[in-house]
């Protein structure tokens, strides 16, 4: 199986490559090979390759920056993935695409199910809203997965970030009133290999998916998880999201429903304290 992966360096790029088994010749592209800034010339490659299935694990994820440059973001996370989907559909190819908890408002406390209706908060958001409607409106074989919170031991994210803050401090306040699931990119890439494979043996399914890690936990509760796996003694003071002010809105539930990936693709969520332990571990081996 032959899988074309948009992205080299990202999160979830980097555990495809590493998770990537006998079955499958992957091919990652970085930014010198598929600009996302250029969807045109991110359809030319899928139309130059022999790809069985493609990846879309590259995006603009600059949250806060995309207040300011949501026309930049706009066209990576929107009109790339479309032009990805056209390019895919036009050779009978399934299209696999990363989306986010940004779509939808954060409103209530119930989990978001796939087919709520959206409403991103900030630029962002509508950014990754695009992407999702492009990919449905070319119409081929597609799987788009929103996922939360991702993590892993490379990359910018909050378990390093927690990390190196920790070590440089006594207390730190932590956002205790944003709810969801932790989910690690190596988790997301073993989901996204199911799906994949799925496909390839014509048993995918096309739709879109939620994939988070359990359980729901507070921003500032998964601070205190890091810092217990960690032996760090940073102590976490709880604080609301109005005495944090960021350029960009989050939503404060982030909850998601992911039974439909269970049913069609038997893919349960992973408990992101085992997950968690997987990336200390690998941080201290490296």
């Amino acid at each position: 199986m032959r899988v074309l992966v948009f992205g080299q360096t990202g999160q979830v790029a980097t555990e495809l490559a590493r998770r990537a088994g006998d079955d499958v010749v992957m091919t990652c592209l970085g930014r010198n090979r598929a600009d996302l800034s250029d969807p045109a010339a991110c359809a030319a490659a899928i139309a130059a390759s022999d790809a069985d299935v493609v990846i879309n694990a590259a995006a603009y994820t600059a949250v806060d920056r995309a207040e300011t440059e949501e026309d930049l973001a706009t066209t990576i996370n929107g009109s790339a993935p479309g032009a990805m989907a056209q390019a895919c559909a036009a050779r009978g190819i399934p299209f696999l695409h990363i989306s986010t908890d940004y779509v939808f408002d954060g409103s209530g406390t119930q989990p978001w199910q796939p087919d709520d209706v959206t409403g991103p908060l900030g630029g962002y958001g509508r950014s990754k809203l695009a992407g999702e409607v492009a990919v449905r409106a070319a119409g081929g074989p597609h799987a788009i997965l929103r996922t939360s919170w991702v993590v892993s031991a490379h990359g910018a994210n909050f378990v390093k970030t927690m990390l190196r803050l920790g070590a440089e401090r006594d207390t730190l306040t932590i956002v205790a009133d944003q709810i969801g699931g932790p989910t690690a990119a190596a988790d997301i890439a073993a989901a996204l290999l199911t799906m994949t494979r799925a496909f390839h043996a014509g048993q995918g399914t096309t739709g879109t998916y939620h994939f988070s890690g359990a359980p729901d936990v507070s921003w500032a509760d998964f601070a205190r998880a890091i810092f217990a796996g960690s032996g760090l003694t940073c102590m976490v003071e709880d604080i609301p999201t109005s005495a944090y002010p960021t350029p960009a809105r989050r939503p404060a539930n982030s909850r998601m429903d992911c039974t439909a990936l269970t049913r069609d693709y038997g893919i349960e969520r992973p408990d992101w304290r085992e997950s968690l332990r997987d990336i200390l571990a690998d941080l201290k081996e490296n």
